[in-house]
């Protein structure tokens, strides 16, 4: 069992960046992968970024590409999702996944592959 709490969202305007952390607790030393989705309003879920925690490779949806960069602390429990250069249509609800499955084949952003959600934290980007 995994326990995931997000933080660090907030509003800001374009251009502006914030932080948003995932601190993980729990079988933490199971988990193989980190994910960040984010779901806006009247939309469907989508992957942002993702972090193989045992090698720190990291892996980003082409939207965020070069604004967005995702981290761990030496630990591995906690999962940060450093955002830049925020825009509007970065607005919405962001949410951390872990999956504690050696899954090969399936790609990061793959949502079934992830065992636990934390609860999100809101995200809004004012132009």
């Amino acid at each position: 069992q995994v326990q995931l709490v997000e933080s660090g969202g907030g509003s800001v305007q374009a251009g502006g960046s914030l932080r948003l952390s995932c601190v993980a607790s729990g079988s933490t030393v199971s988990v193989e992968l980190m994910g960040w989705f984010r779901q806006a309003p009247g939309k469907e879920r989508e992957g942002v970024g993702g972090i193989y925690t045992g090698v720190g490779r990291t892996y980003y949806a082409d939207s965020v590409k070069g604004r967005f960069t995702i981290s761990q602390d030496n630990a591995k429990t906690t999962v940060y999702l450093q955002m830049n250069s925020l825009k509007p249509e970065d607005t919405a609800m962001y949410y951390c996944a872990a999956d504690l499955t050696r899954t090969f084949g399936v790609n990061w952003y793959s949502q079934w592959r992830y065992q636990y959600w934390g609860q999100g934290t809101q995200v809004t980007v004012s132009s």
